[in-house]
């Protein structure tokens, strides 16, 4: 399991099949974390599910929430394979923006605004986590990155301690 935090809430990343979770909405035998990743209390409680949207299946699927008793930070368990806050998958991602920057175009078939989205977001957080050098490098900036534990498409900075940093900049050129 790997963990990503944000605000006192934190997104337990789980092997889940999509699909079964929309087929089955609400009764998906989710696995419960055996302890709290925050605070490492041994007893977590259910809480709920929150509707989450994704690409790859047309309409929204429950996400299981548990929550802590002793911290009281609310854990949501999310398929491995996407970050958090975005609905497309990392593959898909990826993909896109090797074929952008390989070719010169984007894929045909899918949304250009948000792929610009997604390569200016790239620019931006390499050049901010990485310096200037990664310009010419956007595919590795995109693997460093993530080895990191920084989203490269995500337009929130965000610095190892979770504060968030604002550029002096709108956006790299």
């Amino acid at each position: 399991m790997a963990y990503s935090q944000k605000d006192g809430a934190m997104i337990i990343f789980v092997r889940a099949d999509l699909k079964e979770i929309f087929d089955q909405e609400r009764k998906y035998a989710w696995p419960r974390p055996e302890r709290c990743p925050a605070c490492g209390m041994c007893r977590v409680w259910g809480h709920g599910f929150v509707l989450a949207y994704f690409d790859a299946i047309a309409g929204g699927v429950y996400l299981r929430r548990y929550r802590c008793p002793e911290c009281r930070c609310v854990l949501r368990l999310r398929p491995i394979g996407f970050f958090a806050r975005i609905q497309a998958s990392i593959e898909t991602i990826r993909e896109s923006l090797w074929h952008r920057l390989g070719k010169g175009r984007w894929p045909s078939g899918s949304c250009g605004s948000r792929q610009r989205h997604w390569l200016k977001a790239l620019i931006r957080n390499a050049a901010a986590f990485l310096g200037n050098a990664w310009r010419n490098a956007l595919m590795e900036a995109f693997d460093r990155l993530i080895c990191l534990g920084v989203i490269p498409v995500s337009r929130a900075i965000k610095g190892a301690t979770g504060i968030v940093f604002e550029p002096p900049y709108r956006g790299v050129r």
